[in-house]
Formats: C-alpha cells, sequence, structure tokens
C-alpha cells in the first residue's frame, strides 16, 4: 500500500512495492491518490522496472560490464569505454530521472571533444545498454535514448598511405628481411601483413601459428564481433614470405603497441592524418583489382557490400577492355 501524508502544504506519497521505491508530492490528497493508484497498478502489471530509485546511470553501466560486455568479442573496448563515461555526469543520473535530454546533452558534450564517428561508436553501447535494461531487466520503464537524434555519420575516409609512406615508416620501424626481433620490426612486419591481407589489426595481433595452413595458404580469422569477421583470409606469397620472417611465434604484439610504435614511425617519417587501419583500404583497393565483390567480401569479412563498392573504381573504357 501507498504511504500518503501531509507535509506542509502538499501531500506526498512514498510507494515500495515489488522492490520498486518510489515518491511524489502534489498539491491535492485526491491527485495523491489517483498517481499511487496508477503507479502500484503500472507495477503489478509489469510496466514500472524493479530498480531500486537511488540507483544511477552508473550502477547500470557497472551491471551491463559485469554481466554482458564479458561475452563479447570487443569486451576490452567497451569496459573502456563504460569507464569513461563513468566520468561525465550523465552517470550520475538516477535510472527513474532518466531521460531523452540527459542524452542529448551528453551527445553535444562528446561532440566538442571527439569526433561524430566516436560518438556513434560510444551511442551504439549506450544504446544496447538501455535496450537489455529495459526488455530484460526491468530497470528502466521506457528507453531513454528512442527519439534523441544521432550526430551524422562522417563521410567515409579515404586515406591510404603511398608507396613512399611505406617505405619511410619501414625505415622508421627498423625493417629488415632478416628475422623480426624488436617490436618495431614486428610492428613493421605487421603492417605489411595488413597491406597484403586486409587483416585489422586486432585480428593480427591474435593470429597463432595454427591458424595458419600453409598448405592451402589460408589464414583462419578466429576473433571477431560478427559472423562475418570470424573467416578465411587467402594469403598471397608476400604475405607467406612475412609470416616465415617473424617465426612459429607470430606477431607477439598487442593492439595497443601497434597503435604507439605506428604514431612514434608517423612522426620520424614526417607523415600526417594516417592511421595503421588505413593500411585495409589499400589492401581493399589492391584486392579489388583482382576479386569480385563477393569474394573480397568474403576475404576481408564485410557485410555491407555498398560499402565495398568504392574500392572497384574501373571505367565503362576498362569494363569494355574485358568484353573483348
Amino acid at each position: 500500500m501507498a504511504s500518503i501524508s501531509k507535509r506542509g502544504n502538499v501531500w506526498q506519497v512514498l510507494i515500495f512495492k515489488q522492490g520498486v521505491r518510489t515518491s511524489k508530492s502534489f498539491p491535492t490528497k485526491t491527485a495523491a491518490q489517483l498517481w499511487a493508484s496508477q503507479i502500484e497498478a503500472e507495477i503489478v502489471a509489469g510496466k514500472q522496472g524493479t530498480a531500486p530509485p537511488n540507483k544511477t546511470f552508473s550502477d547500470l553501466l557497472d551491471k551491463y560490464a559485469t554481466e554482458v560486455s564479458p561475452t563479447k568479442a570487443g569486451h576490452r573496448w567497451e569496459e573502456v569505454r563504460i569507464k569513461l563515461i563513468q566520468r561525465d555526469s550523465l552517470a550520475t543520473i538516477k535510472l527513474a530521472d532518466l531521460s531523452q535530454p540527459h542524452f542529448s546533452d551528453w551527445r553535444d558534450r562528446r561532440l566538442k571533444v571527439v569526433s561524430a564517428a566516436s560518438v556513434r561508436r560510444e551511442w551504439v553501447l549506450l544504446s544496447a545498454v538501455c535496450t537489455i535494461a529495459h526488455n530484460e531487466w526491468r530497470w528502466l520503464s521506457h528507453h531513454p535514448m528512442k527519439g534523441v537524434k544521432l550526430p551524422q555519420a562522417a563521410p567515409p575516409r579515404d586515406r591510404i598511405p603511398t608507396n613512399d609512406e611505406i617505405d619511410r615508416l619501414k625505415i622508421a620501424l627498423g625493417y629488415t628481411e632478416h628475422p623480426a626481433k624488436s617490436v618495431g620490426h614486428r610492428v613493421a612486419c605487421a603492417m605489411l601483413f595488413a597491406i597484403e591481407t586486409g587483416m585489422r589489426a586486432g585480428e593480427i595481433c591474435n593470429l597463432r601459428f595454427e591458424d595458419i595452413n600453409f598448405d592451402v595458404s589460408v589464414a583462419k580469422v578466429r576473433t571477431g564481433k560478427t559472423a562475418a569477421a570470424r573467416r578465411d583470409v587467402a594469403l598471397s606469397p608476400e604475405a607467406l614470405r612475412l609470416l616465415n620472417q617473424i617465426g612459429e611465434d607470430m606477431f607477439r604484439l598487442t593492439a595497443t603497441q601497434i597503435d604507439s610504435n605506428f604514431r612514434k614511425a608517423k612522426k620520424t617519417a614526417g607523415i600526417d592524418d594516417l592511421h595503421f587501419h588505413d593500411t585495409r583500404a589499400l589492401a581493399l583497393t589492391r584486392l579489388s583489382k583482382k576479386l569480385d565483390i563477393l569474394s573480397l567480401a568474403r576475404m576481408v569479412g564485410h557485410r555491407d557490400l555498398k560499402m565495398l563498392q568504392i574500392y572497384f573504381r574501373e571505367t565503362a573504357a576498362d569494363i569494355a577492355k574485358r568484353l573483348d
């Protein structure tokens, strides 16, 4: 039963039912009774969440990080993002008060310090948290992000390293054709391997010797966020040479090591606006001249054929030559 009492000039309602605790004040007793009856009916009908009202969005993020993130291939990224979001004022909002304006404000704050692409990635995480909290855990009575405008996607990045830049990076990383021993040397091998295969940095780091079938020139990618990402990758003669160069211990790198060493090498080589991931764009550009779009999609683990079409830059004249 709800507790209704007069406090000064207002009537205060206290409800504690089926794990839900909430309160509200009204100018009249009749209004208080009507609200209490409605809320209790919604609780019984399951329309209200069951999280205590003192729970904050930070508490919800903790629950998600503990129970859901560990089941995902990208759990490390989610854990880092969650800790970052928990430093924002959004994390202090009580779940009972959480609404669209809170996420609009969060979006606008983030856009001042990171790119729209970064905000969109974090947005997907926050939406997943709210969805499971609403649909399964009943911690939210509604999805508070519905109706909030997602930041507009930036134009696709089309930066690819030139042959000259690749040579300068190889020098900066200390690359030789001898067995790779130093971290910088292995990062250079990883860069060249990425250009040959289109594999991502994380996929290269996770590659093990038993994942390579030298008889048929295929590497098996066992980890990935999607089924398409878990795939077999055809290996060119140059890719096989690089694998033989690094030996059975493989690349022995982390994504952090690749990122930090690649950044240092860029600075040493005097190269601006280039990311390690741009090697994938170069690989796709080169492979598109040898593979049809479906074969390319299977090799690089890409589900969106429309996005791959930008790498097929043949003119009508080029196609006509192949029709002879």
